[in-house]
């Protein structure tokens, strides 16, 4: 199973960034699949994840600014961040079953 992860880059706080996960060697319409985040010089968090269902859960924290969708036929998961702030500065990841992509980086400057 391979996970990449692109679209993160440097943005201004108030600003959007769409964050792509695509995934190989297992199918997401039959997967969860979770976004988590790394500040810096912090643990890991997790951000959200959509079911097999595709029931899409955002923890409370970013809701109402982060959702998370996904195309079958392109085998991705999309990471949608709206309203950004500093603090929403790290690497974004996304994990299903015992997979893990390689991050992206997103830095929000103020």
């Amino acid at each position: 199973v391979q996970l990449v992860e692109s679209g993160g880059g440097l943005v201004q706080a108030g600003g959007s960034l769409r964050l792509s996960c695509a995934v190989s060697g297992s199918d997401i319409s039959i997967n969860p699949m979770n976004w988590w985040r790394q500040p810096p010089g912090k643990e890991r968090e997790l951000v959200g994840f959509v079911t097999s269902r595709g029931i899409i859960n955002i923890v409370n924290s970013l809701k109402g600014r982060f959702t998370i969708s996904r195309d079958s036929a392109k085998n991705t998961v999309y990471l949608q961040m709206d309203s950004l702030k500093p603090e929403d500065t790290g690497v974004y990841l996304c994990h299903t079953r015992a997979s893990w992509g390689q991050g992206t980086q997103v830095t929000v400057s103020s």
